[in-house]
């Protein structure tokens, strides 16, 4: 029987899971199977930049932590290695990150996913990781807001540029009235 002193750790433990799990607003979870140690530094370091937190977790300790939840569903695929990757802010950076480095490496897997504290199909997964990263999306948006006024503005300098050029020939215009005037006197 384990010690009071390991059950405490492992409470822990799962408390720091559950408190992961329900601050996520997404997340992904991973057999991380065969990775060397060189690329899970890489991977952890952009996951890092990203803003996603990412950790090794015993499948006991998830399973206790998603016990009770609507991710209580995951339980089929936390067998082997698993690992998970949660973000507090940002949709879509764990997926992006996890489908891309899942292409390159034949042993990473992506088992599941969640959004909003809900169990999400790997073909979703595989959705959020083909959409653009949030600067992306909101320089997008900018330029989309940019372009009508730029129109607007080439339109208004057409015009002062069309002013421009009528006013020398109207004062030419102008000059030249009175000189016929005088003329046909």
């Amino acid at each position: 029987m384990p010690s009071v002193k390991v059950l405490e750790e492992k409470k822990a433990q799962v408390a720091a899971l559950k408190e992961k799990f329900d601050g996520a607003v997404a997340g992904v979870v991973v057999d991380y199977k065969g990775i060397t140690v060189a690329d899970d530094t890489k991977l952890r370091k952009e996951l890092r930049e990203a803003g996603v937190e990412y950790s090794v977790a015993k499948n006991t300790l998830i399973r206790l932590a998603i016990d009770g939840t609507a991710l209580a569903a995951m339980d089929d695929v936390l067998n082997g290695t698993t690992a998970v990757a949660t973000s507090k802010d940002d949709y879509v950076a764990a997926a992006r990150i996890l489908a891309k480095y899942a292409e390159k490496n034949d042993n990473f897997k992506i088992k599941a996913g969640f959004l909003d504290g809900e169990l999400i199909s790997l073909e979703k997964v595989d959705s959020l990781a083909k959409l653009p990263s949030k600067e992306q999306l909101l320089a997008t948006v900018c330029m989309a807001f940019q372009a009508p006024m730029a129109s607007f503005a080439r339109v208004i300098q057409a015009i002062v540029d069309k002013d421009g050029e009528a006013a020398p020939a109207e004062a030419a215009t102008e000059e030249a009235a009175p000189a016929a005037e005088e003329a046909a006197e």
